[in-house]
């Protein structure tokens, strides 16, 4: 049975229309705004929505009503001021994707206290640093980190009281139920009431790539500044679905997969795995799904394996189909028109073929798709836009409550992060650094008043750390990192992020990509082969034995990784080329030696840890 979209929806999927959803900001945001805090948001919204579905599990168990959430962040939030967790102090969570997430940063909010989340894959030393750093006397956690943070607690004598949202009678713990179970009278309705905007909302640790994290301290100003301005773009509808799934610690998961729809009314699904959110996506059809650029590049993959596995006269009608389609968004991104015959072969397509994949995704009933913290290859957005899913890059960081420039939907330019919104302000200082400006930059950096004076100016103008340019329509591109640039042996500038952004969009066999050449000849590079990827194509190839050891170093991977290296090239200048490139028998995992939680590369890390791989490629044939 064909899955056809309605005309409106294949107008907008096909770029022939406008958005068809228009609709003004719907009520909830608004009564969110005239609170002004999160908890006080919260409790407004709760009497106003009640037994609607406001945080669930993919199987319902549990599933909390707005109504039966608030009871829960009262409870808490009256056993965590019984242990003296009050306005200003601070909360550590370290917890997957759950319900129970909610409930505490909730009750933290209710208490003007400012709860903070810990990465689940960081060592025992470095979450000792972080609760230090914030001070924490109070810790919520789940027993799949107990052991990793009871070490850290060790050496953590301020730490007072640890609470197990999922086990009972651990000694040294208390559980949720005992620390939620009822006491002394309290009034969470005038604790709520109590907290102003200019308090801190949470503080978020940067990755740390460079040195120890740092803490970001929002405030519900910074908050509040954003929430209308983003779900006015973002569109996300009253009663919408959207997947909690990133880590807590992450300021996007943060803002886009908490506080923003959860102030929209929105029912939020958690997945405790990120690796299952590719299988989370149709069980929850989001209204709003943002993800990094790698779990696109893993789609891409994914779907393009499964269309090498169809019968050929199949395979071939399909390939057609999308190289039309790509086709049509090139015409349009350069402003070109595109020939009727075209328009209708992709209209034929879409209803026959594309409206079916999107259900497939989960992604039929999503108002805006989004892509961000990291550069996200151009083959990539061209492939989604062709199946009518316009994939929009946003940027912003820790520092900007997540928001900086967004790509509106209806008038997305690839190759941008779009523009910035709200009363945000966007400009480029002379030696390239992109500087921010508005009511959403951080309050500073917890206990670094130098390194906060460093990064915000006098008038409030926040180095990123980002180099970029401006084009004329006013849309913002993102060209590196300043201190990642490579600068080679004859001093040329140039961006390894563009470089490792152009192999892996070259082949879907390349998953991860490190380009190497600062004060060197030339340029080379470290490539992770894509282990979903590669298991459907060594099939498709024949290969017996499918080790990830053995394919990486088999003849015939390392002649299809050369062809991806070969049509990078041709897209990069000739100083970016890549010489040589050394294919590494191993994944890259976040959290591991390589990446950063966020999937960002650990640089230095990795040149320490492969040294000799990159000196083999300097000196091999020298």
């Amino acid at each position: 049975m064909q899955c056809k979209p309605t005309r409106a929806a294949r107008s907008f999927l096909t770029g022939r229309a406008k958005p068809p959803y228009r609709e003004p900001v719907n009520a909830n945001i608004a009564l969110a705004n005239r609170a002004g805090t999160l908890g006080l948001a919260f409790r407004r919204l709760a009497a106003e929505l009640g037994d609607r579905i406001a945080v669930r599990t993919i199987d319902d168990a549990p599933a909390y009503s707005w109504s039966v959430l608030r009871e829960r962040v009262d409870a808490l939030a009256a056993g965590l001021a019984r242990l003296g967790v009050g306005r200003g102090d601070t909360l550590a969570l370290m917890l997957n994707n759950r319900p129970e997430f909610f409930v505490a940063d909730l009750a933290a909010a209710t208490l003007g206290a400012v709860p903070f989340s810990i990465y689940q894959t960081l060592p025992p030393e470095q979450i000792r640093y972080l609760v230090g750093d914030a001070g924490a006397r109070v810790a919520v956690i789940e027993t799949a980190f107990l052991d990793v943070f009871m070490r850290a607690r060790a050496d953590l004598p301020a730490l007072e009281h640890v609470i197990v949202v999922d086990a009972d009678d651990v000694p040294g713990t208390l559980s949720l139920a005992a620390a939620s179970a009822p006491g002394a009278p309290f009034d969470a309705e005038a604790s709520a009431a109590s907290v102003r905007p200019e308090d801190l909302l949470t503080l978020i640790y940067t990755s740390g790539t460079t040195g120890p994290p740092k803490g970001v301290q929002l405030s519900h100003r910074n908050l509040f500044s954003m929430l209308a301005p983003t779900t006015e773009l973002f569109r996300i509808p009253d009663e919408g679905h959207v997947i909690s799934w990133l880590p807590s610690a992450h300021i996007a998961e943060r803002a886009l997969n908490y506080y923003f729809p959860l102030l929209a009314g929105a029912t939020i699904t958690t997945c405790p795995n990120p690796r299952q959110i590719v299988e989370y996506l149709p069980k929850v059809r989001p209204a709003f799904f943002f993800a990094v650029p790698r779990i696109w590049e893993k789609m891409k993959a994914g779907l393009e394996a499964q269309l090498a596995s169809l019968p050929e006269d199949t395979r071939t009608l399909m390939q057609d189909a999308v190289k039309s389609g790509i086709e049509r968004v090139r015409l349009l991104q350069s402003g070109r028109p595109v020939p009727v015959e075209l328009e209708q072969k992709v209209a034929d397509a879409d209803a026959s073929f594309f409206s079916r994949v999107r259900e497939m995704l989960g992604l039929d009933r999503a108002v805006t798709v989004g892509v961000g913290a990291a550069p996200t290859p151009r083959e990539v957005l061209e492939f989604f836009h062709a199946l009518g899913i316009p994939l929009g890059e946003g940027w912003g960081m820790s520092e900007t409550t997540a928001v900086g420039t967004v790509s509106a939907p209806g008038a997305i330019k690839l190759g941008t992060v779009g523009k910035p919104i709200g009363d945000i302000e966007v400009r480029i200082a002379a030696d390239g650094e992109i500087l921010l400006r508005g009511p959403n930059v951080m309050v500073g950096y917890r206990n670094l008043p130098e390194k906060t004076a460093e990064a915000i100016d006098a008038d409030g103008w926040l180095a990123t750390g980002d180099i970029g340019e401006i084009d004329a329509d006013g849309h913002l591109r993102i060209v590196d990192r300043k201190k990642e640039l490579i600068i080679n042996a004859a001093g040329k500038n140039m961006s390894p992020a563009n470089i490792e952004s152009t192999l892996k969009g070259a082949s879907p066999l390349i998953g991860q990509a490190c380009a190497i050449g600062d004060a060197r000849a030339y340029n080379t590079a470290l490539l992770v082969l894509d282990p979903d990827y590669l298991a459907a194509w060594a099939k498709q190839q024949g290969l017996a034995d499918t080790s990830f050891v053995a394919l990486a170093a088999h003849p015939k991977v390392l002649a299809a990784v050369q062809e991806g290296v070969d049509a990078a090239n041709d897209r990069l200048s000739r100083v970016e080329q890549i010489k040589r490139f050394t294919v590494l028998p191993t994944d890259w995992l976040p959290g591991g030696d390589e990446l950063t939680p966020t999937a960002k590369l650990k640089r230095k890390p990795i040149a320490q840890k492969y040294a000799a791989e990159i000196d083999a490629m300097y000196t091999k044939g020298a």
